[in-house]
């Protein structure tokens, strides 16, 4: 199993939004919803968290997963970003 390496960023960013790493991480190790983000590169994984939709941008490498920030996010937006070219389905 890879690495989740958690930057002080995104562990300053994960709590100024109230979300808990443990769930992140089930979120990032376990989504089956992920996209690639043809604006910035990263992958893009989506998940609950609690009763908010959130998404993870994340960069990856063959032994670790660097999770970037968190959002809250609705279904509206990523139909959204899809439509218009910005995500694109990861597989």
């Amino acid at each position: 199993m890879r690495e989740i390496i958690w930057t002080d960023y995104m562990k300053y960013r994960a709590n100024l939004r109230g979300f808990e790493l443990q769930q992140l991480e089930r979120i990032v190790r376990f989504s089956g919803e992920r996209y690639y983000d043809t604006v910035t590169g990263n992958q893009i994984v989506v998940g609950k968290h609690n009763r908010d939709l959130v998404v993870i941008p994340y960069e990856s490498s063959e032994n670790s997963i660097t999770p970037i920030t968190v959002h809250a996010t609705t279904r509206q937006q990523i139909k959204f970003r899809l439509n218009n070219g910005r995500f694109t389905i990861y597989e």
